[in-house]
């Protein structure tokens, strides 16, 4: 048994030595497969090119999970709840919430160095002094898209949607600080008024007006615009944009008086699984190249000075993308406000919506 035993263990040692490369051989194990990152990237709809992540995907050996929310307020409550994700795409003012309530974490900065491709006109926001906590990911405005071929005459100004021919042909975003925005410019105050006088004339401004607005709608104005169901409708810049390029027939304006400018912003909130992935997201994102290629997609300006240059000459000398500094000084942000302030402006959002109902 035992000459056995050395005869089974001579073998053994043949065969480990072959594996190893011994006698001269070539070595023939096969490598354990390196297990692929998660990355969790919860967004809005449509609001980034499939191929940018199926591309960052193969050069980083990882898998994202995408998601999409309908509302920076859904949003905001699933990171309260505890929901995990390591990047997010917040709008401007609601990353002070997000901030305040400690539910995002702090960027490494060394782990990203494109944000030197950051135009200086995005950094140091007023929302996030020092990009200490999100980079701009996309920019634009809320104004008027409209069927050029509903459309009797010029449209320049606000008072311009609202006459008689085009009444019940209006859909208006339901968002309570961009719908109260818009009433507030308007009226010639701020669209961050803490004013509780100015926001009763807000209110009243709509009351006046809700018997032209045939809707409150969600994100979807662009569609309704190409379906026929409205002609004039209030929404986000690019998402006019996205179908103009294949509708002639659509146009889309920034009324005289101003309106609401905004800038999207990727973040890792503060339970993120894989943050160091999450800083390579962003940082892959901030290539000239691919923030062209983002840009070019989904139709919004890019904060990314050296992805503007790439740009085609036809999207980068747009002047409705890309506002000349003439209109721009006519555009607000949102701001957070107060919590006494943000109840008054939700209830009387909430005022408006039940007397259009009820009228």
């Amino acid at each position: 048994m035992k000459n056995m035993r050395r005869g089974y263990l001579w073998v053994l040692l043949a065969i480990c030595l072959m594996g190893c490369g011994g006698g001269g051989g070539e070595a023939s194990a096969t490598p354990t497969p390196v297990e692929k990152q998660t990355l969790r990237f919860h967004n809005w709809d449509t609001y980034i090119d499939p191929q940018i992540i199926a591309d960052f995907e193969e050069k980083y050996h990882a898998e994202v999970e995408y998601t999409i929310y309908d509302s920076d307020e859904d949003m905001v409550s699933e990171l309260r709840e505890g929901q995990t994700y390591d990047l997010v795409v917040p709008s401007d003012f609601i990353v002070q919430i997000l901030r305040e309530e400690n539910l995002l974490q702090q960027l490494d900065s060394s782990l990203l160095p494109n944000l030197d491709n950051l135009d200086e006109r995005f950094r140091n926001l007023i929302y996030d002094p020092g990009n200490r906590y999100c980079v701009p990911y996309q920019w634009g405005t809320v104004g008027i898209g409209y069927n050029k071929e509903a459309i009797n005459g010029e449209l320049n100004a606000w008072r311009d949607i609202f006459q008689d021919e085009y009444k019940g042909r209006i859909a208006f975003l339901n968002d309570y600080r961009t719908g109260m925005g818009i009433a507030l410019i308007i009226l010639g105050y701020s669209p961050n008024t803490t004013d509780g006088q100015q926001i009763e004339e807000a209110v009243a401004w709509y009351k006046e007006h809700n018997s032209y607005i045939g809707n409150y709608t969600g994100d979807n104005g662009q569609d309704l615009l190409v379906e026929g169901e409205y002609d004039i409708v209030l929404e986000w810049s690019g998402d006019i944009f996205q179908v103009m390029a294949e509708h002639d027939n659509i146009g889309y304006l920034i009324p005289n008086e101003g309106s609401i400018v905004w800038t999207d912003n990727i973040c890792i909130p503060t339970n993120a699984d894989n943050p160091e992935l999450a800083h390579q997201f962003i940082n892959y994102l901030l290539e000239p190249e691919v923030g062209a290629q983002l840009s070019e997609y989904v139709q919004y300006g890019s904060p990314n000075k050296e992805s503007v240059a790439l740009l085609p000459a036809a999207e980068r000398d747009n002047m409705a993308i890309y506002p000349s500094e003439e209109v721009r000084d006519r555009l607000y942000y949102l701001f957070n406000v107060d919590q006494v302030t943000d109840a008054a402006y939700q209830q009387a959002w909430a005022d408006i919506l039940v007397h259009h109902l009820n009228q």
